[in-house]
């Protein structure tokens, strides 16, 4: 296909537009009547308080909310069975909440804190803009706001002021602030507070804190604290409180929030205005609210879904794959599961087998070697189907057949099939609101699980994707296959020579050579490109009255791609009850995650669905987690990737992870080996790379081997941890990865921290993020409260100041891991699978706080099924030189504990007994100075069990 084929038009988007008329200023708002009151809320009729507005000479309002004509108003109501409307908690007893309205100058609202006062969302003395195809509202800001959220993007962790945080799902390839693959219209707000000597309580701004030097951390490389100030005075406590609440629209058209310095302006090109406001006031409280009322609890994860994933765009065969799953064996790298992208598939089709480079008759060999050593296979899976040459019998494809005759694609206006392009060549594309469109997916994974054993599956394109605008397929589906309309990486032309910063100091002799290359590429690519023209002359869509224009919508969002149309489905593809893709193009990719969700449970019956998909929405993380996209081998994405993974902490889908040591270009060892330890302590660990770059498998070199082994190692024994929190997220709502700034809410210098994170409450990460440094700043939060910290590797205890940078010593494999005082981990020796790990004995490390307390919990269960038989669950209770354990449930773990090291022991220690039986000197070793006691050689003591029954374990004095 020639490159023509994915061009849309020229548009300028409205936020851009200088010429652009603002809506706030000449649109008239509404004035309300037939207003009734009742004890559940209040409802009106709104009417326009004047002429209706032209909102710049592309936009025309033709129909007010009170006229809605269904033919043609973009006033798509979203169906409970696409987004759930959140549901009141009956449970949760009265909202801190309380709304107000009034009619002056035009109609407002507001939305209070009970509690406190506090304004949390006005429009006074802004206007309601309803019309066709476009709606705008405005909320008033605090000075300084601390926004989060609002995705899916490449960003900061807290949104910047003056964003257009577009929200539309788009197949691009990692952008920095553009909108990329989900639609995610929810956003948390901290507030800050502190109380003078008067005792009045005042917002905090940022200025302030800047004065007392508690400013924001900085963006990057390696910023810090300054290290001249302290949390509210280091001795005192902290003198600050904070208060979050969240608020969702739901709406699936495309949108366009836009922060200011002091309000956000929502914009949206269709639907309705459907608020709800979460009132916490934490982060925790917010984000459980937020998924309760949905119904939208993430999903438990398999035990085996935490071990390490390997892939890559580019292995080629079932050779290369044993060879590949034999060669981290051979490095004693553990490996749970090996992935494929493309390449598998015949000529890219899904459901298929290359009958070359893997044909049938290599699966079961390869399967039955993998399986036999409990590991897994996870195959990628595309969300177009390939449409078949008519004049080719050869080249029938029956997964389009049985689509095709059971009404499973989308339609074009006319009622002919919409026929786009992606990988295989001309495709059609599932229609999930048709009737027989899931089942129709269902089976088609059923039977082919017979060919091709999975252990889950992987989503990709699922925007959905097209590389054409329009039905470009109508009338040329004989032409199929076809090549894409562009190059694919190693390609004539399209030769990878990108490499990361820093790659010239540490790779001198290999950049100077790929520099020579690149500029050689570059130099024959620029003597034959055409110049841009000097002006652009942009499509300038005028409103008609009866109808709506969805492929070129008067209002241009600042839409990444432009044109909605490049890139993806067209808004004007049809489904077969009649709605466009225009109303439902941003839950395309959630849908195709529910319809995969059901083909697992047909496939496992009983067991639990694994599926990790590119395209989001609100609560997708019910059905299956995230990857960051198609990134690159630089270290800013490797420092956004933290941020990535707390904003979808947010929206519920915890089981998150991005392609570990970049996508797109080539990685170094430096880069890879920092990314592997990184990515370590992220709940979804995979390794991934294009077509043609540079294999960056761990074990390509030494110290990144070294480095990933060592990270490993405390993954792997950290999985019951990392598995309990998964069963609190899946019953609770409760985040895995954790801001600072969520864990320790009265610390505001901690609001943009977006360089450190919390595994749970416990774990606290502190990666490097820049090349050639071997120390990294890194604050230990609460430490003006009293928190404790100590050293992972060491177990010594932390000697930190509050509110201020520690440097770190952080030497080329080595990522830096605390454990927070009063906390009781629960560890497992690891193993190199997960199975292996889950056969091994259990350990415990208690970090005792200042006082001598701690406390944890650990879940215990089958580690699949989705209906539990048996269960266990452990508390431990730790204070007065004492540790307790008592044990809930009937599931029967026959593991023993092994040993159990006490952190923070600093008063001496007399006998030590478990159970009451005197451990002798071949079990203990204290160390006085360090205060680490280490209880080892506990197996024969507990050999029938560790959690049997309850027990104790003293050594106080």
């Amino acid at each position: 296909m020639p490159a023509s084929v994915d061009v849309g038009a020229d548009l300028l988007p409205n936020v851009n537009d200088p010429a652009a008329i603002d809506a706030q200023t000449v649109c008239p708002g509404y004035k309300a009547s037939q207003v009734k009151e009742s004890d559940k809320g209040l409802t009106a009729i709104l009417t326009l308080a004047g002429a209706p507005c032209n909102v710049a000479n592309r936009l025309a309002i033709n129909i007010s909310p009170a006229n809605i004509d269904a033919s043609n108003s973009s006033w798509y109501t979203v169906p409970e069975e696409l987004i759930p409307r959140p549901k009141i908690d009956s449970t949760a007893g009265d909202i801190d909440l309380e709304f107000d309205w009034d009619d002056e100058p035009s109609f407002w609202f507001s939305v209070t804190r009970h509690s406190t006062g506090d304004v949390i969302f006005s429009s006074e003395n802004t206007r309601l803009v309803y019309e066709d195809q476009f709606i705008e509202f405005v909320s008033h800001l605090p000075e300084d706001y601390h926004l989060y959220g609002l995705g899916e993007r490449i960003h900061g962790f807290q949104l910047n002021r003056n964003l257009s945080a577009t929200i539309y799902a788009a197949d691009a390839g990692d952008p920095i602030d553009g909108n990329i693959y989900g639609s995610q219209p929810f956003y948390l707000e901290t507030r800050y507070f502190e109380t003078d000597k008067e005792g009045q309580r005042k917002l905090v701004r940022k200025t302030e804190l800047d004065e007392r030097g508690l400013g924001s951390r900085h963006q990057y490389p390696n910023g810090g604290y300054p290290t001249n100030g302290s949390t509210g005075g280091a001795s005192g406590g902290s003198a600050y409180e904070s208060q979050s609440h969240g608020v969702f629209l739901r709406n699936l058209h495309g949108q366009e929030p836009k922060l200011s310095s002091d309000r956000i302006t929502w914009r949206t090109i269709g639907g309705s205005i459907d608020l709800f406001f979460y009132d916490g006031p934490t982060q925790p409280e917010v984000t459980k609210q937020y998924l309760k009322s949905l119904d939208a609890l993430p999903a438990l994860q398999q035990y085996w879904a935490f071990g390490y994933h390997q892939c890559r765009w580019g292995y080629h065969n079932w050779t290369e794959l044993r060879e590949i799953v034999d060669t981290f064996k051979a490095f004693d790298i553990p490996l749970e599961t090996i992935w494929t992208d493309i390449d598998y598939m015949d000529q890219y089709r899904d459901f298929t087998l290359d009958p070359i480079s893997f044909p049938k008759s290599g699966a079961k060999e390869f399967f039955g070697y993998i399986h036999s050593k409990n590991q897994h296979f996870i195959p990628i899976v595309d969300s177009a189907i390939y449409i078949p040459n008519p004049q080719n019998a050869s080249d029938a494809y029956d997964t389009y057949t049985r689509g095709n005759d059971s009404g499973s694609f989308m339609a074009n206006p006319d009622g002919s099939q919409y026929i786009g392009a992606v990988w295989p060549g001309y495709t059609v594309f599932p229609d999930w609101l048709s009737a027989n469109g899931q089942a129709w997916w269902v089976k088609e994974l059923v039977e082919w699980y017979k060919e091709v054993p999975f252990s889950g599956i992987w989503i990709d394109m699922s925007e959905v994707s097209s590389f054409c605008v329009g039905s470009c397929g109508t009338g040329n589906v004989s032409l199929n296959p076809v090549h894409p309309p562009f190059s694919l990486p190693g390609e004539v032309g399209n030769r990878i020579y990108d490499f990361p910063e820093g790659f010239n100091v540490t790779n001198a002799t290999e950049a100077a050579s790929a520099s020579s290359a690149s500029s050689s590429q570059a130099s024959q690519i620029s003597a034959t490109a055409v110049p841009p023209p000097s002006t652009t002359s942009y499509l300038k869509s005028t409103p008609t009255p009866g109808a709506r224009n969805v492929n070129h919508p008067p209002y241009v969002i600042n839409n990444i791609q432009g044109d909605l149309s490049v890139h993806a489905v067209s808004p004007n593809a049809t489904h077969a009850n009649g709605v466009q893709e225009y109303d439902v193009h941003n839950v395309f990719g959630h849908q195709i995650l529910n319809a995969t969700y059901e083909g697992l449970l047909s496939v496992f019956p009983g067991k639990r669905p694994f599926i990790i998909g590119r395209s989001t929405a609100t609560g997708s993380g019910k059905w299956a987690g995230h990857w960051g996209g198609d990134n690159a081998s630089k270290w800013y994405y490797m420092y956004f990737s933290i941020s990535q993974a707390l904003s979808f902490s947010l929206y519920g889908i915890p089981m998150f992870g991005v392609d570990t040591c970049g996508f797109n270009g080539n990685t170094d060892y430096e880069l890879c080996s920092r990314w592997m330890q990184l990515s370590a302590f992220f709940p979804f660990y995979r390794n991934h790379n294009t077509l043609s770059a540079l294999s960056q498998e761990p074990f390509r070199w030494a110290s990144v081997a070294s480095a990933s082994k060592t990270a490993m190692n405390i993954r792997y024994s950290l999985l019951p941890y990392i598995y309990t929190l998964f069963y609190e997220a899946h019953t609770t709502g409760s985040t895995v990865m954790r801001a600072l700034a969520w864990e320790f809410p009265n610390e505001p210098q901690l609001a943009d921290v977006g360089t450190q994170f919390l595994l749970g409450p416990n774990i606290l990460v502190t990666p490097v993020l820049e090349p050639q440094v071997e120390t990294v700043n890194g604050v230990f939060p609460g430490v003006v409260d009293g928190t404790t910290w100590y050293d992972w590797y060491t177990g010594e205890k932390v000697n930190a100041q509050a509110g201020v940078n520690t440097s770190i010593a952080s030497p080329l494999g080595h990522i830096p891991v605390h454990l927070r005082g009063g906390s009781v981990i629960p560890i497992q020796e690891p193993g190199y699978t997960t199975t292996e790990s889950r056969a091994n004995p259990w350990g415990l490390i208690v970090a005792l706080s200042d006082g001598g307390k701690a406390s944890g919990c650990l879940y215990v269960d089958d580690g699949e099924s989705i209906e539990q038989e048996a269960t266990l669950e452990v508390a431990f209770i730790a204070e007065d030189g004492e540790l307790k354990v008592e044990v809930k449930g009937e599931y029967n773990d026959t593991n023993a504990l092994s040993n159990v090291t006490i952190l923070g022991v600093f008063a001496g220690i007399g006998d030590v007994e478990l159970n009451g039986k005197t451990l002798d000197g071949g079990n203990v070793a204290y160390d006085e100075a360090t205060g680490v006691l280490k209880l080892s050689n506990l197996n024969e003591l507990t050999e029938g069990g560790a959690w049997q029954g309850a027990w104790s374990l003293s050594w106080g004095k």
